[in-house]
């Protein structure tokens, strides 16, 4: 089972896609293997069922070429220049189909995509999600360079007409020449603002600036996978590090006595609370912190726990978790999710 990626040679993002899914699956298991097997007895690699078009929140920029007509595309590996790409074999089809309107009436409405040589421009990037779980709700997060959103009325209306599934429109405000994604300010063109997804019998609202997992199938499967390992009975304190919008320790909370949710990010901290509230979750606290600050802090106080979720940004864990996560007495050190 293999697909051909035509931009497979300049975007580097899927290092194995021209291999079997199989054959994938045994790389995968080779390397985690070399990586992990000293620490301790590495389970085979679940895999999926379906393999393609499974991620549900699509990211890339706006670029144009020198006849006026836009795209989106990503970045070429290893180089600052924005490659076309129209649909991605592991991509929701529909959120492409999405951006691809996006980029077509940019031209009608006479938007520009933002260059960063000259500062002149409007879209700079984009964000589609949906979420296919278990309810199917797309939401459009347009980054832009100006907080004046031309006939954003007419643009919405026309952008609705083709695509009536999606339930929100949000415009962020980025005019700052960074590395930065997002910025701080944005306005909601259409819609409550956010998006929702129900996962593992829970419903969760995402805001743009929230992190959320871009393969619900698996989610679920690595949830379960990683509740099941920790042998909760229902009296365990555990602590959910880098806990984002307060999945898994929402999802844990059934099975735990108390369940601490630490995250930095206060987008996701109030998406988390909003989420306990909805999903009538009473045994969770959440605490706007880094966690790795935090945890040092339980520890010089002697706090204990059970058991430690730690779901870290792509960059790692905190060393400072690492070092005092032990001190913890936790009868499960951590679980990682890589």
């Amino acid at each position: 089972m293999s697909k051909k990626c035509p931009y497979e040679k300049k975007c580097g993002g899927c290092q194995y896609i021209d291999l079997p899914y199989e054959e994938q699956l045994k790389k995968k298991q080779k390397e985690t293997n070399k990586l992990l097997s000293s620490f301790g007895k590495v389970k085979p690699i679940i895999g999926m069922k379906d393999p393609w078009h499974y991620r549900n929140k699509v990211h890339g920029v706006v670029a144009g070429d020198r006849h006026g007509n836009c795209f989106t595309g990503i970045y070429e590996n290893r180089i600052h220049r924005v490659i076309r790409v129209d649909s991605c074999l592991i991509e929701n089809q529909k959120a492409d189909a999405i951006m691809n309107t996006v980029t077509s009436l940019m031209k009608s409405f006479k938007m520009r995509p933002y260059n960063e040589d000259t500062g002149y421009g409007f879209f700079t990037s984009y964000f589609s999600s949906n979420r296919l779980s278990h309810r199917t709700d797309y939401g459009l997060f347009l980054v832009t360079a100006s907080p004046v959103f031309p006939s954003k009325n007419n643009f919405v209306k026309a952008l609705r007409k083709e695509h009536p599934e999606i339930t929100t429109i949000v415009a962020n405000v980025n005019n700052r020449n960074t590395s930065m994604v997002l910025g701080d300010k944005q306005q909601i063109l259409y819609g409550k603002g956010y998006i929702e997804d129900v996962l593992c019998g829970k419903t969760f609202r995402i805001s743009s600036k929230s992190f959320y997992q871009v393969n619900p199938v698996q989610t679920e499967v690595l949830y379960n996978k990683a509740i099941e390992f920790a042998g909760l009975t229902g009296k365990e304190r555990v602590i959910d590090a880098y806990s984002g919008i307060g999945t898994i320790g929402m999802v844990a909370s059934d099975n735990a006595g108390e369940v601490i949710s630490v995250e930095l990010n206060g987008d996701a901290v109030r998406d988390a609370v909003f989420n306990a509230k909805q999903n009538k979750v009473k045994n969770i606290r959440f605490y706007k912190e880094d966690a790795g600050d935090f945890m040092v802090k339980m520890a010089s106080h002697k706090e204990k726990a059970d058991v430690v979720f730690m779901d870290p940004p792509r960059a790692g864990s905190d060393k400072k978790i690492l070092r005092f996560t032990s001190s913890l007495k936790a009868k499960e050190n951590c679980l990682y999710f890589l």
